[in-house]
């Protein structure tokens, strides 16, 4: 979606992920009222957490482990800020420099523009990504993110060398992988139960031991 420059704010983004979040609650909410076997699992409320934060908080986990252990705590979290380097020098997870804006200072200290919605997945019990997501990058914050990447000759690329100039709108945008979707609201535990898939012998045999049966 286009937006204003005065929307590249983390305020705003926050408001976007409440939004879509509220869409898949209801979705839920909606499979659970036409087969009751489905029971809803997701909070009212989506946590808003910051990457750094949890790196200060829990800097003996890994950002897998921190991510379980909030997701499993609160239901559904969305963290903001994932690209950047944290206080130790490490990253959260990886991010393009041409993609999301993630080296923005969005305020009390933080970075990042962006970030991940991630619920509690009680089939699998563990965190699950349902979306990536974030203000896209501003010729300033593309300008750094190459830089810092150690990429600056993408800006002869032409939708770089576009948006330095000026001539692109401001974004904002993310994915929703739809078989991931559906394999978390119909409690699935492989994706190749909400696509077609090939099963190999060794899937076959893990499928088997979580009691998940094959057609």
């Amino acid at each position: 979606m286009a937006i204003d420059p005065k929307e590249r704010t983390v305020y705003y983004l926050h408001e976007v992920v409440k939004k879509v979040y509220r869409c898949i609650q209801r979705t839920e909410f909606f499979l659970y009222d036409r087969y009751p076997a489905i029971k809803p699992v997701l909070p009212k409320e989506i946590k808003i957490l910051y990457a750094d934060d949890l790196q200060k908080q829990y800097p003996k986990l890994t950002p897998k482990e921190r991510e379980d252990k909030v997701a499993k705590e609160y239901g559904a979290v969305f963290i903001t800020g994932i690209g950047g380097k944290l206080a130790d020098g490490s990253i959260h997870d990886g991010r393009a420099p041409d993609y999301d804006d993630w080296i923005t200072e969005s305020g009390d200290g933080h970075k990042g523009l962006n970030g991940d919605i991630l619920v509690w997945n009680p089939v699998l019990d563990s965190a699950f990504e349902l979306s990536s997501m974030g203000i896209r990058v501003s010729p300033e914050s593309l300008k750094l993110q190459l830089e810092e990447r150690g990429c600056t000759e993408r800006a002869k690329l032409p939708f770089h060398s576009r948006l330095l100039k000026g001539e692109l709108a401001q974004t904002l945008g993310g994915g929703i992988g739809q078989s991931r979707l559906c394999m978390f609201l119909l409690r699935k535990a492989h994706i190749g139960e909400t696509q077609v898939s090939i099963w190999t012998d060794e899937i076959k045999k893990d499928c088997k031991k979580r009691g998940i049966e094959l057609l």
